[in-house]
């Protein structure tokens, strides 16, 4: 297994949180040597990342929840990203798509448009729209986690992997801890598991790059 990744993508993150869970072997390649940028866009030419190549099957798997969920198929472990229950996958599946596109796209957006490049015009609006629809995830999630420890459930799963990147960066930019405790103690727990523990170790090197860093 051969993961193309960047250490401050929280997508990557994502799949390095299963990795790490499943105690997967694979070999890690930083998407900053220029060898390894070629190779990841023969691969994956649309560009984007994480990219996963198994060449034990010569597959080559992007999209982070789909990662995660192949992993759980070819390299079971410990860790079992999706229940067998089909209600309790349901959940899962939707929990993912929640942190993905109501937590984690709002925040790359408003980072987005904090790094720019020089001359090209911001935009506030968006922003604003960004923040407030981070807001409304906030509310929603605090309360559909109500008496989990877990975000689907007891058992730590790809909506777990999810929501770690996710919130993590977004309380950076949105911060949420003083205002919803169930969060604020479900990102703790988050940050106390081993597997997220080390990749925010991973990502020190790299973190004075994150527009955000110091708040």
């Amino acid at each position: 297994m051969i993961l193309y990744y960047h250490p401050l993508s929280s997508y990557c993150w994502k799949a390095l949180i299963a990795l790490y869970e499943n105690k997967t072997a694979f070999e890690p390649r930083l998407l900053e040597d220029a060898a390894v940028v070629e190779a990841w866009k023969t691969l994956w030419p649309i560009g984007k990342f994480p990219v996963l190549r198994d060449e034990a099957r010569d597959r080559t798997i992007a999209e982070s929840s789909i990662i995660v969920e192949y992993l759980g198929l070819h390299c079971p472990g410990p860790f079992r990203p999706i229940p067998e229950d089909a209600d309790a996958a349901i959940e899962v599946r939707l929990m993912d798509r929640l942190f993905d596109n109501y937590v984690m796209t709002p925040m790359q957006a408003i980072v987005g448009d904090r790094i720019r490049p020089e001359g090209v015009a911001r935009d506030p609006y968006s922003v604003g729209e960004a923040r407030r629809m981070l807001g409304k995830a906030y509310v929603l999630l605090e309360e559909r986690m109500a008496g989990r420890r877990w975000a689907a459930g007891d058992d730590f799963t790809l909506a777990d992997c999810a929501a770690a990147p996710a919130l993590f960066y977004a309380d950076r930019i949105e911060p949420m801890r003083s205002g919803f405790p169930g969060l604020a103690a479900y990102i703790e727990r988050l940050e106390a598991r081993e597997s997220f523990a080390r990749v925010l170790r991973e990502k020190e090197p790299w973190w004075h790059m994150f527009p955000f860093a110091n708040g």
